[in-house]
Order: C-alpha cells, then sequence, then structure tokens
C-alpha cells in the first residue's frame, strides 16, 4: 500500500479600483445567547463574480447573508459593499436586494406592478417605472405574463418574477437565500441554467446561500464552505472537489471514500476508481474486496464493495457506451484500483 502515500438613497459613487471585493467581511461575528451563528468570518466577495456559501443547516451561511442584507445586526467585526463600511446601515439603505425561496410576491399586483413597485419606491416616474420593468421581466423571458397575477403562474414563472423584481434597481450585489429550494428537481436543473444566464447578462455580483452542493458546484464561480458558524475552504468548484482542505469539506462537497493507511487520512472519489474481475498486473494501486450492493442510477451505476481491510469503498461506474470493465453482480470478488495521484491526504474534520 506504500503506492497509496505517494505524493436605497442615491448610492455613493463607486470605489475607484475595479478590482477591489465589492463584498468584504472582516472578523465578523454574530452571536444568539453564548452560542456564535457566525464566528470570527472574513471573507472577500470579487465584483461581477457568482459566489455561493455552502453548508448544511445551522452552519452560519443564512446568517452570514442576513448580516450583508443588514437584517441581523453583527456583534463585532465589519462589512464593506464597494469599500463603505454598512455595518451600522440600515438594509434600505445598503445597494443590495434579497431575493428569497418564498418569492415574496404582492398577490394583487401584476407581474409588472410587480417588477415596477421597487423603481417606483425610488421615486422614478410611473413611466419609467413601467418600462424599466418590462426590460426586466423581458430578460427573465416572462413579458406575456405581464398582466397576469402571481397566482396565476407556475413556481418557476414566480421566481422569474422575483427574479426581475430583485434587478430592476440594478444594485451591486444580489443575495440569493435558496431561491430554488421550493421547486422539483427538474424545474430547479432549469432554473440553475436561468440563474446564470440572468447574473453573466446584467453583471450583477450574485451572493447565493444553499445546502445542496450540487447546485453549488454547478453554478458557481467560487464557494465558501461553512461549518459551525466557519468558514472551513473557498475555491473554484474543481478546488473544492479535487483538493479538500480537510475531512468536512471532503465528506459535504461530493461523495468521498476516507482511508486510513500508515497513519494517515486520503480521499478518494468514486469515479477515480476502477472495478476489475482479477488482480491487475499493472496498476498503481489496488485492493480486493466483495461487492456489498449495486444500485443503477441511469448515468452511473454505485457499488459499495467490502474491502478485506474491512473498509467500505463507493464506486461510481459510468453506463456509457464505451464503458469497460466489469459488471460485478452482488457476493462477486472484486479488485478496486486507482491512481495514487487521485489519493488526497487529508486533515481531520
Amino acid at each position: 500500500m506504500n503506492q497509496l502515500l505517494r505524493q436605497r438613497p442615491a448610492s455613493p459613487a463607486p470605489s475607484a479600483d475595479a478590482a477591489a471585493p465589492i463584498v468584504r467581511l472582516i472578523e465578523v461575528t454574530k452571536k444568539y445567547g453564548d452560542q456564535a451563528a457566525v464566528d470570527n468570518v472574513s471573507l472577500e466577495v470579487r465584483r461581477g463574480e457568482f459566489f455561493t456559501l455552502l453548508g448544511p443547516s445551522g452552519s452560519g451561511k443564512t446568517t452570514t447573508l442576513r448580516l450583508i442584507s443588514g437584517f441581523e445586526r453583527l456583534d463585532s467585526g465589519r462589512i464593506e459593499i464597494d469599500g463603505l463600511d454598512v455595518a451600522q446601515t440600515p438594509p434600505f439603505m445598503r445597494d443590495v436586494n434579497t431575493v428569497f425561496q418564498d418569492y415574496a410576491l404582492f398577490p394583487h399586483l401584476s407581474v409588472i406592478e410587480n417588477v415596477a413597485y421597487g423603481p417606483l419606491m425610488h421615486n422614478a416616474p410611473l413611466a419609467e417605472a413601467l418600462a424599466r420593468a418590462g426590460q426586466a421581466l423581458e430578460m427573465v423571458r416572462l413579458s406575456m405574463a405581464a398582466d397576469r397575477l402571481p397566482g396565476q403562474l407556475s413556481g418557476g414563472q414566480r421566481q422569474r418574477v422575483a427574479m426581475a423584481r430583485a434587478v430592476v434597481n440594478r444594485p451591486k450585489v444580489l443575495l440569493l437565500d435558496e431561491p430554488l429550494g421550493a421547486l422539483d428537481l427538474k424545474l430547479r436543473h432549469e432554473m440553475q441554467f436561468e440563474l446564470q444566464c440572468i447574473q453573466r447578462e446584467i453583471g450583477i455580483t450574485f451572493i447565493y446561500v444553499t445546502h445542496d452542493q450540487e447546485e453549488a458546484l454547478t453554478m458557481s464561480g467560487r464557494i465558501a464552505v461553512f461549518h459551525q458558524g466557519a468558514i472551513r475552504q473557498v475555491g473554484a468548484p474543481r478546488d473544492l472537489y479535487e483538493r479538500p482542505a480537510d475531512g468536512f469539506v471532503a465528506g459535504f462537497v461530493g461523495v468521498s471514500n476516507i482511508l486510513a493507511r500508515e497513519g494517515r487520512k486520503f480521499m478518494l472519489r468514486p469515479e477515480k476508481i476502477e472495478l476489475h474481475s482479477a488482480e491487475p498486473a499493472a496498476h498503481g494501486a489496488h485492493e480486493s474486496g466483495i461487492v456489498r450492493e449495486r444500485h443503477y442510477l441511469g448515468m452511473t451505476t454505485r457499488y459499495l464493495i467490502s474491502l478485506d481491510r474491512g473498509e467500505t469503498l463507493t464506486v461510481a461506474a459510468f453506463n456509457g457506451r464505451n464503458s469497460i470493465g466489469p459488471q460485478p453482480e452482488r457476493g462477486e470478488r472484486v479488485w478496486a484500483a486507482w491512481n495514487p495521484d487521485d489519493a488526497v491526504e487529508i486533515t481531520e474534520a
């Protein structure tokens, strides 16, 4: 096994430095009683990026979003938006807007009236407010629904109206609090694509909260992984998946196998493992075991392999036409093989 171990009034003028972060949190802490929901968090979000706060329930991601929006007051630290300290600034005076999971549309107003509400509250003339609302609806491809009431729309359409209303005033930062959580799986996947397109088109910084790791990996330019009120790792999706900082990130971002060898721990992703019916003659690292479970999942088949060393490996085999190798049944003996470079050493969670 040594092979395994190879190594809202008028907005202030924008920051003069276009490379400066649009949002900066410096040693931010928020407590509820003696419990720190956000514990000394420092974070920088770049101008124009799609940035995601990812973590399980109670990890601090939503509280962090509410601190940025001003819906929660921090206990210590500093929050900057476009270089200005906003820690003491009320929500309506921050150049941000928020999209919630429940849409928060006015049921008695038409779609275009819902979207025009923001410009009207900023003292735009009625004609201008309606024109801007029409442009926002065109952007989310809902011009044909302008005169309908929210109750006459599907869940995905209501979410797009909420997006149009949130961006019609062109805030510097758009905050999205699990906005797709109420949608079914197919519609959620469609809306992920929609949100990416909207963000690229308008160029507004998105800060997105989710507990869904696939959603975060699909949509984000960068991700901050939260756990117990702290950030465990910040990076691009590929970096977090391929090189997790610790055991928590390895286990939360995707499916991982944790192997302990010679006093060290390694993470190995299921799709990096090949199954062989006989011991490979030439392969970097391999171990034998018994197929305990086999689950057909459409695109892939998932195997649970009970290794002779006592551990269980999860293996993902693609079901493409060009797939090679055996398709073992439960109870069969197999050899699991992998490239040692794919076994990433990790620290404790």
